[in-house]
Order: C-alpha cells, then structure tokens, then sequence
C-alpha cells in the first residue's frame, strides 16, 4: 500500500511541475560536458562549460541563447549562440537544435579559427523541486567549416531554473 501511495504522490508531483514549459516562462542553466563523456578527433583533455537563458513563445517551445568555453588539448575556444528546444507534453523530454560561432585560440596570435557549429540534443528534465531541474542529454556539436575535425559527439550534464 506504501508503494501505491508514493507512486501516485510521484506522479502528481511529477505532472504539476511540468506547468514550468507555458508561454512566458523563463529560463537559465549552466551545463559541464567533457571529461571523457565525448568525442573529438582533436587529441587532449576536454571540458566544455555553458551557460544559457531562455524564453517560453509558446507552450513546449523555448528560444535561448547561450555563450560558453571549451577547453581541449592546448586549445581554447570561447562560443556563442542561440537556438530553441521542444519539449514534449506532460512529460520531461525535450529535443534542441540552434546555430553556434566559436573562435577558437591556441595561444598564438596566427592560430585563431573560426568556426560554426550546428548543435543538437535530446535529453530530460529531472525536477528536483518546482523550478530546480537536472538536465542530462545527448549532444553533437557538427561543425559546418570542419566537418571532420571539430565535430563533436557526447552527454552534458545540465542545472536549469525555471521561473
């Protein structure tokens, strides 16, 4: 009988924070990727830290801009970009696609490269409270003018806020 009745407090919980993807709602979360969660042809060490902000335009649909930093090998790249995500009805899914510029730093002045990425993830919202969520989800950064060496595949671990 214990079980039923956590199961369907769970569930009611569960359904009222999801009221978190209408119109209006905002949005922020920092993410971390890396650390041997993904892949790059380019050899070395990987962190990736992001930060984002996000609007609710209509009910499931998100529009964000984010701005991070990306540390691999002896390389540096600082990114910036926007995008959106679809989240699925009555339940924590979400899907997101967006453009992303990175300029990317060696150390010297002649090895700066600029690149654009087209992001995409599909990951889930674990609500910890109302508005505090945990965010994992599966990436690939493809990478338009370096196709073969700066594409990346690999999971991100999110904290997002809505309110």
């Amino acid at each position: 009988m214990k079980k039923i009745i956590l199961s369907l407090l769970f569930a009611v919980v569960s359904m009222g924070a999801f009221a978190q993807f209408e119109k209006g709602t905002k949005y922020v979360n920092a993410s971390l990727s890396g650390f041997g969660l993904s892949y790059s042809k380019q050899p070395g060490f990987c962190m990736n830290i992001e930060a984002a902000g996000g609007y609710f335009i209509a009910n499931e649909w998100m529009l964000k801009g984010l701005i991070g930093w990306d540390h691999q090998g002896g390389a540096n790249t600082f990114n910036l970009g926007a995008g959106g995500r679809y989240y699925l009805k009555n339940n924590g899914f979400f899907f997101g696609a967006g453009i992303k510029y990175g300029l990317q730093s060696a150390g010297g002045d002649t090895d700066v490269i600029h690149n654009v990425y087209l992001p995409l993830e599909g990951g889930y919202c674990f609500f910890l409270n109302d508005h505090v969520t945990l965010e994992p989800a599966l990436f690939v950064d493809m990478c338009f003018n370096h196709f073969k060496d700066f594409t990346k595949v690999g999971v991100k671990l999110s904290f997002g806020y809505y309110f």
